[in-house]
């Protein structure tokens, strides 16, 4: 089933004022809206109860206020959740829900599947079918925070998911404004981050627009390496890259660039790389988060040993960087960074309880 009317979800809240003003309703009814999709979770208009009868019902009529639904659910040994979406287009993607003592982190996919084709992520190997509207983006937190258990919230969203999110830029730029506006989601800039593989003349825009956290998908020291990680970087090199980073006003100490930084076994993980990548994050703002590389069937490529990470990471600390050590978590479910490919799901989901909302999936 494909959509036949505007989705609400669609819209930044200022985006929504203006949108509704246009059908000759009163702007403050965005926020009244937002309050009940965002805060409370209610999709259906009869229920949004401080609204007018005749409002609801128009709302109920000309407009779609869900787009995503939920048709598998895979839960890890550790903790982490990872469920399959479906559109109502049918097309499918991943999101990640990694919870942690004091945080819960939510992985957003921008993209039904990824154009870059980087060697060592699943989703390349996938293949690109289109971009995600804003509404898909945002019902991908909708739906998820439905999984938590009741006394957890979702403190984190990271665009790690599916996709190159600053190759849907428009569509992520609305959907953090709904993120961080305090009528909606009201997450600090803080606890929202954008990852990207190196779209240069993007990157400006999405910190112009919205004060969120930018995470560079570096994974090489040289050019040689890196064009072969990430084909991007032949339309954009290393150099390139990090004039562009620097050059931002946006990038500062209270607000680094974060290097992701995909350990793979003789490839990127030598003495020299260590060298190489404490130089490059010396020469601004930043910190590396390196990642052991999660094993798939679509590539040959496979982490170091252990003692290789531990080196490595002694190597960067050793030379003033700081630097995070982020272990696997999801591996068992595909759900791991690099691993999201719609790999067959051990759950099918009840559409009917896909549908029943916060407290009724919480007392589920």
């Amino acid at each position: 089933m494909t959509r036949t009317h505007p989705n609400l979800k669609d819209y930044s809240i200022e985006g929504l004022r203006g949108r509704i003003a246009r059908d000759g309703l009163a702007p403050y009814r965005a926020e009244q809206i937002a309050g009940w999709l965002y805060q409370r979770g209610v999709e259906e208009p009869e229920r949004m109860t401080d609204l007018p009868v005749e409002l609801r019902s128009q709302l109920r009529e000309r407009w779609e206020t869900r787009s995503l639904d939920v048709s598998a659910v895979d839960r890890s040994a550790d903790g982490t959740v990872k469920a399959t979406l479906i559109a109502r287009d049918g097309a499918r993607i991943e999101s990640v829900l990694i919870p942690e003592e004091n945080r819960t982190t939510l992985c957003v996919s921008t993209q039904v599947g990824c154009s870059l084709a980087c060697s060592f992520c699943a989703t390349g190997a996938f293949g690109f079918q289109r971009n995600l509207a804003t509404a898909e983006i945002i019902d991908q937190v909708c739906r998820m925070r439905e999984l938590l258990e009741a006394e957890r919230q979702i403190t984190n969203v990271v665009f790690m998911g599916m996709g190159e999110p600053l190759l849907n830029l428009d569509a992520v730029i609305e959907a953090v404004r709904i993120l961080l506006h305090p009528k909606a989601f009201g997450l600090a800039p803080r606890r929202v981050t954008v990852s990207t593989a190196g779209v240069l003349p993007k990157i400006r825009p999405l910190l112009e627009s919205v004060p969120v956290n930018l995470a560079v998908s570096l994974h090489a020291t040289t050019d040689d390496v890196r064009d072969r990680l990430v084909p991007l970087n032949r339309r954009f090199p290393l150099r390139e890259l990090l004039a562009t980073l620097r050059a931002l006003d946006g990038i500062t100490a209270r607000r680094p660039v974060f290097f992701e930084y995909t350990l793979i076994d003789g490839v990127n993980d030598g003495p020299e790389d260590a060298r190489r990548l404490a130089r490059l994050a010396r020469s601004l703002p930043s910190k590396v988060n390196l990642i052991p590389m999660n094993t798939h069937g679509d590539s040959t490529l496979r982490p170091p040993p252990e003692a290789t990470v531990d080196r490595f990471l002694r190597d960067l600390a050793s030379r003033g960087t700081t630097v995070t050590l982020r272990r696997s978590r999801g591996s068992d479910i595909d759900a791991a960074c690099g691993q999201l490919a719609l790999r067959s799901s051990r759950r099918v989901v009840d559409p009917a309880v896909s549908r029943a909302g916060p407290a009724a999936a919480a007392s589920g």
